[in-house]
C-alpha cells in the first residue's frame, strides 16, 4: 500500500511495527494514519487508546485497513475515533478516495 501511496503522491511514511509510532510521528508530523490492527509487536486497538489520550495524535484521522472483518472489530475501531474501517483485500481506488475526502475535510 505504501508504493501505491506514493505512486499517487502522497509523501508516505510506512512502519512495520508500532514501537516507533509516537517518535515517528512527533517527527514526521503526518496528516492522516493507515493503520492496520494486527501489528506484530502492538494490539493495534491499544495503540489507539493512546493515540487518544495523546494531544499530538487525537486530532489526527486515521483510517483502519485490516483483516479483522467482524461487526465488533469494525465497532470498537470506530468508539476509538477511527474514521473508516476498511477489509482487506481492499480496493485502492476506494481507500485513495477515502484519504482525499478526509484530507479535505482538514482544509475546512
Amino acid at each position: 500500500m505504501s508504493d501505491c501511496l506514493s505512486f499517487c503522491g502522497y509523501e508516505v511514511k510506512g512502519l512495520a511495527n508500532g514501537s516507533k509510532f509516537f517518535s515517528t510521528v512527533e517527527t514526521f508530523q503526518p496528516n492522516l494514519i493507515i493503520l492496520d490492527l494486527k501489528l506484530p509487536d502492538i494490539d493495534g486497538y491499544l495503540l489507539l487508546e493512546r493515540m487518544q489520550q495523546n494531544s499530538q495524535t487525537q486530532k489526527i484521522p486515521v483510517i483502519v485497513v485490516s483483516g479483522l472483518a467482524f461487526k465488533s472489530d469494525y465497532e470498537r475501531a470506530m468508539s476509538l475515533g477511527v474514521c473508516r474501517y476498511f477489509v482487506k483485500p481492499v480496493i485502492l481506488t476506494k481507500v485513495t478516495q477515502a484519504i482525499e475526502i478526509e484530507l479535505s475535510y482538514q482544509q475546512r
